[in-house]
């Protein structure tokens, strides 16, 4: 597997904990960068992330969004240029948040609209 080094200060995407963030390169040894938080992009999924989507796990995790300015070990790999804007931390978790409720609110309506169809077809069925 190939070693990426990231220049201290770069400011990079990095994929964390199954969020995403906008962070600042401090220091790289080619395998991992260690990065500071500055802003969230994609705020981490809730559950058990080996049975996604079951409710019925015996632990199933709460995760944080990365605090601001908190440093993070993050595999190289895990890890683009990023060129734009940065938004205050704030605004950007904010922002992340109410995306990933929409996310599940979405995927909500979607298994309630399935469990309804399947009801039809049931009766269609006659089980």
């Amino acid at each position: 597997m190939g070693e990426t080094n990231h220049a201290s200060g770069q400011r990079v995407k990095a994929s964390y904990k199954t969020g995403e963030y906008i962070a600042e390169v401090v220091e790289s040894d080619g395998r991992r960068t260690l990065v500071q938080i500055l802003a969230v992009l994609r705020h981490p999924s809730q559950g058990d992330l080996h049975h996604p989507y079951d409710p019925d796990v015996p632990m199933f995790h709460e995760r944080r969004a990365s605090a601001f300015r908190e440093k993070v070990w993050v595999p190289s790999s895990a890890i683009q240029p990023y060129e734009g804007a940065v938004p205050p931390y704030g605004e950007s978790l904010q922002t992340a948040f109410a995306a990933e409720v929409e996310r599940l609110e979405r995927l909500k309506r979607w298994a309630e609209r399935s469990l309804e169809l399947l009801e039809g077809l049931r009766k269609e069925y006659k089980m």
